[in-house]
């Protein structure tokens, strides 16, 4: 490891974000503590594996996420329930409790939009407000829409051509995962991001018809995109969500067909010194989900 090496500890290491954020850290030499609910299936590669540390906390019990982030220099902090806000509580709580030394908080754009205040984008702010509040060194990355919600289609996509999306016309600067991770990898624990918002989108504002298009002449073969009722779109939200985050969605898709989501900034190619990932490079990477059964998880 390099004598710059610090100790980093990520929450959500089963989700989208935190794993591909490992692999940047690992292999620039910082030991890393990876914390969710169960042990990430996907590690980082073998030979990093030595300095990447495994921990299974429970976001109820404070005590194991002091435990997990004693001694970090800097710990990234994932959370995807608006529902179980003390989950988001206990983890600054633990931070605070063992002098961790900066925060990352994966956010979300929409904390600047004065007419969102649906529950996700409340209990963001709240998060953020929380952890400004705190006393520790704090950095808050900000994205528009992952370009993986596309996933969701892939079914439809087999099934019978098709997508399907309220508001198909409606325009989103959305951004790839792996992006997000790179600016994640590049300010933790870097005291020149203290104190510092950083909004992240895409290159361009693209709508569900735009990504349909380019999925077709990718998949070589002609795909629809069908615009779902509002009834319709809230049914799809119920069976995967609560009825207070589906009504968050559904408030979400109002605001991006209103214009709220299209705006674009130059913030990835400034921390990361390349352009942004286009849609079309993302879907071109992630092309087979579209073409089997696996898993999209």
């Amino acid at each position: 490891m390099t004598s710059t090496s610090r100790h980093i500890v990520l929450t959500g290491a089963t989700g989208k974000v935190a794993p591909l954020v490992a692999r940047h850290l690992a292999a620039a030499g910082h030991r890393l503590t990876l914390t969710g609910r169960s042990v990430p299936q996907q590690r980082p590669q073998s030979g990093l594996q030595p300095a990447v540390r495994h921990v299974v906390c429970d976001y109820d019990r404070p005590a194991s996420l002091s435990e997990a982030f004693r001694g970090a220099d800097a710990v990234f902090v994932v959370t995807n329930d608006p529902t179980r806000p003390e989950h988001d509580r206990n983890i600054l709580r633990a931070a605070v409790d063992t002098s961790v030394g900066h925060i990352v908080k994966l956010s979300a754009a929409a904390v600047h939009d004065p007419a969102a205040g649906d529950l996700v984008t409340t209990w963001q702010r709240e998060n953020e407000d929380r952890i400004r509040n705190s006393g520790i060194p704090w950095t808050m990355l900000q994205p528009r829409s992952f370009m993986t919600h596309a996933l969701a289609w892939a079914p439809g996509i087999r099934a019978d051509s098709a997508t399907r999306a309220l508001h198909p016309h409606s325009r989103n600067a959305c951004i790839a995962p792996e992006d997000i991770a790179e600016v994640a990898a590049q300010v933790l624990g870097d005291d020149t991001h203290h104190g510092r918002s950083y909004q992240l989108t895409g290159p361009q504002a693209l709508s569900a018809e735009d990504q349909t298009r380019i999925l077709a002449g990718l998949l070589g073969r002609p795909l629809a995109c069908r615009a779902l009722s509002r009834s319709e779109a809230r049914d799809a939200y119920l069976r995967r969500y609560p009825p207070a985050m589906a009504d968050a969605l559904l408030a979400s898709a109002d605001r991006q067909a209103a214009g709220a989501k299209s705006a674009t900034t130059r913030t990835v190619e400034r921390l990361t010194g390349r352009a942004p990932t286009t849609f079309t490079q993302w879907a071109t990477a992630h092309l087979r989900h579209f073409t089997s059964e696996e898993s999209h998880d």
